[in-house]
């Protein structure tokens, strides 16, 4: 009767996943990465046309607007450092304006140039441009790998770390049920949570769990299987519940996996962040000189 109960709740109890951004936000990003998208292909496709001037009117205008909007890019790092923003919590909606006018200022010069430039300071200009907006993507890329989420606050080795024993230390039944799989998923973490751990892992290592991470989750999930089949054999109830046991199983070994490789990685993406910032504040202060100076030469002569 005992092990009856134990099977019937850990069939049907819901795994918490960690937090993610909701679906709302992320059709609004998919909606806005795809009219980017399809704004690019339709210049591209009729800058043959010369449909705007870039010397006079709307295409004037749409370089002046452009121009304006990567200056206003200084605006985030500014925010960072001042205390009254942070205390309000206006830094990441900064950091929101930042990533959405650092991908339409370009799409704006874009169409203010037809996607063509003959002089030397405008092709500078130009690809400077270019290499800030991806360079840009890169490092949010990047900065989604030390944070929670896009907006959220930075990750912690020592914050990630606990989740895993404390979703460890409460496996939702399945350890009377699978011991086996309970006992493999322990001796893959007990690295990343035991006392021989430190704040920091090495870059070989980390690399290491972007090819391991699979293959630690496809073991699990072959050991949950074998072994469901293995008591299904000997126990009605097992037989019964073995489609929803499988499912909570898989699913709480995708979360402990998922963050045993946030741990594994978040020194190696903390590495990257800080070369993407030597490399990107170069670049775009090169932006800057060589925007101004295209100013000045479109202006004087």
């Amino acid at each position: 009767m005992m092990e009856t109960t134990v099977i019937t709740q850990a069939a049907t109890q819901e795994t918490v996943e960690p937090k993610q951004p909701t679906k709302v936000k992320s059709r609004i990003g998919l909606y806005g990465y795809l009219f980017l998208f399809a704004a690019l292909i339709g210049g591209l496709l009729l800058r043959e046309q010369k449909l705007v001037n870039p010397q006079v009117g709307f295409g004037y205008w749409l370089g002046i607007v452009g121009g304006s909007l990567m200056l206003f890019l200084l605006l985030y790092p500014a925010g960072k450092k001042s205390a009254i923003l942070r205390r309000m919590g206006l830094v990441k909606h900064w950091f929101r304006i930042h990533m959405i006018i650092g991908l339409v200022g370009p799409l704006l010069i874009l169409y203010h140039c037809n996607f063509s430039v003959s002089a030397m300071n405008s092709k500078v200009a130009l690809y400077s441009m270019l290499g800030v907006a991806f360079s840009g993507l890169i490092g949010r890329y990047f900065y989604t790998r030390i944070h929670r989420g896009l907006y959220g606050k930075r990750a912690g080795i020592e914050d990630l770390r606990s989740e895993i024993a404390d979703a460890m230390s409460n496996s939702r039944g399945l350890a009377a049920i699978l011991p086996n799989f309970i006992g493999e998923l322990h001796a893959v973490s007990a690295d990343l949570i035991g006392d021989k751990f430190t704040r920091a892992i090495s870059m070989r290592r980390s690399l290491l769990w972007i090819i391991k991470y699979y293959v630690v989750r496809a073991r699990l999930y072959l050991t949950i299987q074998r072994e469901l089949h293995g008591r299904a054999a000997s126990s009605d109830t097992m037989r019964a519940n073995t489609k929803n046991l499988r499912k909570t199983a898989n699913a709480y070994a995708a979360q402990q996996v998922r963050l045993m490789r946030q741990v594994a990685q978040l020194s190696f993406y903390e590495r990257l962040f800080s070369l993407w910032h030597v490399f990107h504040m170069p670049l775009f202060i090169l932006l800057v000189i060589s925007a101004l100076v295209h100013v000045l030469a479109v202006h004087m002569y």
